[in-house]
């Protein structure tokens, strides 16, 4: 006969057997369901961002009649009805259940890019730039969001990083895509390429905005999704920190003094702004310029081909730092990572006589910098997790977004301007600078990470003595 002891361990094992079970299945339901949807949606999103440059290049500025500096104003549209609905969505979300709020913002601007086909002038367009920019400022920091609603520490950064590499893929896809829309159906019909960019791509995100609005989870403390069962959603709860219940308050007075006394505000949100600042090579384009003021040393297609290496570097290096930050728990190494390849970019590009193979190698090299993604907002997600405060938690993830978009407002133009073409001196040395301010940075942020374990685990002792109080354990 088997001891008590040996049943009890049998039993104890084959509950935490079907509980892993449970948790996996949860996670893969989770993958499906939110990760797949909101990785569809940022695809789409870069492709109604691409779209106007395309349509541009297309007819777009002759049938419009633009001229001067408009096109950069209709971009810079774009940008300021974005930074203007960053926190609008952060609030709005604390109201409006995300699974409704997430989907309909997809199918508004997916209807936006669609009205740009029928804009007949300048002016009309820039309205349709401004309300596309603010309703396409509630996915990213929306899906961060989710993401640290759902998901354990350990889960986050890998799927922050597949979800920011799908908007590298989107890019590389973008180009190819609307330009064979362009040619194959400008002149069959009365509407001209560039319009059927604008219809076509905005129309390929509405069947996925209806699919949103039909099986988008919401919350776990407030989903009814019918392929979720009641035990699932407790495990969903259980196993992250316990949210306060005022967590959704977003009562003025209340949330205010909630939100700036808190130092991840001011800690996050620096962090984001350098981190971002260290990407700038990359999304300033730069390579694409220093190709194009060398186009006589490369075939026609240099410029539309040779740029798709540094995006295949992001993915990769994006995705692989979101790995290896959740398997090994540790962030730092990555961070000195990124750090050290920029520096070396930096260096080899203040060059002046750099040969050619190895002006490739460091724009190539530059790509690395996205790995401050899963970094950064992995690490802010599972910080502001642990203060069980959501709307904060919202309120931060967004705030970090809209930073960096008023960062580039004035940083390329001012380091890095087309007219320093092909050689950017005071923007390499600029990178230097900033590589070491991220490591100063991090620090802080390290700082921050250890206060709010220690402010968790303090909270979980104090609700283990009033349970204890309220019911004492019996002994025998």
């Amino acid at each position: 006969m088997l001891s008590f002891s040996s049943k009890h361990n049998r039993t104890g094992n084959s509950r935490s057997h079907n509980m892993a079970n449970m948790e996996k299945r949860l996670v893969r339901k989770l993958d499906c369901f939110i990760l797949v949807y909101c990785c569809s949606a940022y695809f789409f999103n870069y492709l109604d961002r691409s779209a106007f440059a395309n349509a541009y290049v297309s007819g777009l500025k002759e049938s419009l009649k633009l001229k001067g500096n408009q096109y950069s104003i209709l971009i810079a549209m774009f940008t300021a009805g974005s930074c203007v609905g960053q926190i609008p969505h952060a609030l709005i979300i604390q109201r409006v259940a995300p699974r409704f709020w997430l989907p309909f913002t997809l199918l508004v601007w997916s209807g936006l890019t669609m009205c740009s086909a029928a804009c007949k002038n300048y002016e009309q367009m820039c309205v349709v730039r401004f309300f596309q920019g603010f309703f396409e400022a509630s996915l990213y920091s929306g899906t961060i969001y989710i993401l640290g609603s759902w998901y354990k520490p350990l889960e986050i950064a890998k799927r922050t990083a597949i979800f920011t590499a799908i908007g590298q893929i989107g890019s590389m896809f973008a180009g190819v895509m609307m330009t064979a829309m362009n040619q194959s159906l400008h002149g069959h019909t009365s509407l001209q390429g560039w319009q059927w960019v604008f219809i076509i791509n905005g129309a390929m995100g509405i069947p996925f905005g209806i699919f949103g609005l039909m099986f988008f989870p919401n919350l776990p403390e407030s989903t009814n999704a019918p392929y979720l069962s009641k035990q699932e959603i407790q495990l969903a709860l259980d196993r992250l920190p316990p949210k306060k219940d005022w967590g959704h308050d977003i009562n003025l007075k209340s949330f205010t003094r909630r939100l700036f006394a808190s130092p991840e505000l001011y800690i996050l949100t620096a962090y984001s702004v350098i981190a971002c600042a260290l990407e700038a090579i990359v999304l300033q384009g730069l390579f694409l310029l220093w190709l194009k003021a060398n186009i006589k040393q490369f075939p026609s297609y240099a410029t539309t081909t040779y740029p798709l290496g540094i995006q295949a570097v992001s993915i990769v290096s994006n995705i692989g730092a979101g790995y290896v930050i959740d398997i090994t728990n540790r962030r730092i190494p990555m961070v000195i990572l990124a750090g050290c390849l920029q520096l070396v970019v930096a260096i080899l590009l203040l060059i002046p006589t750099l040969p050619t193979a190895g002006v490739f190698f460091a724009f190539y090299l530059s790509g690395t910098s996205y790995i401050v993604n899963p970094i950064m907002y992995g690490w802010a997600s599972v910080i502001c997790q642990r203060t069980g405060d959501d709307a904060a938690r919202s309120v931060i993830l967004y705030i970090m977004s809209m930073v960096q978009s008023i960062l580039y407002t004035f940083w390329g133009i001012t380091l890095y301007p087309a007219t320093d073409a092909p050689y950017w001196k005071k923007g390499y040395i600029t990178m230097i600078v900033v590589v070491f301010a991220f490591f100063g940075a991090t620090a802080g942020v390290t700082w921050l990470d250890k206060r709010s374990q220690q402010i968790a685990a303090k909270s979980e002792d104090q609700v283990d003595v009033t349970q204890e109080t309220v019911h004492p354990v019996k002994k025998d």
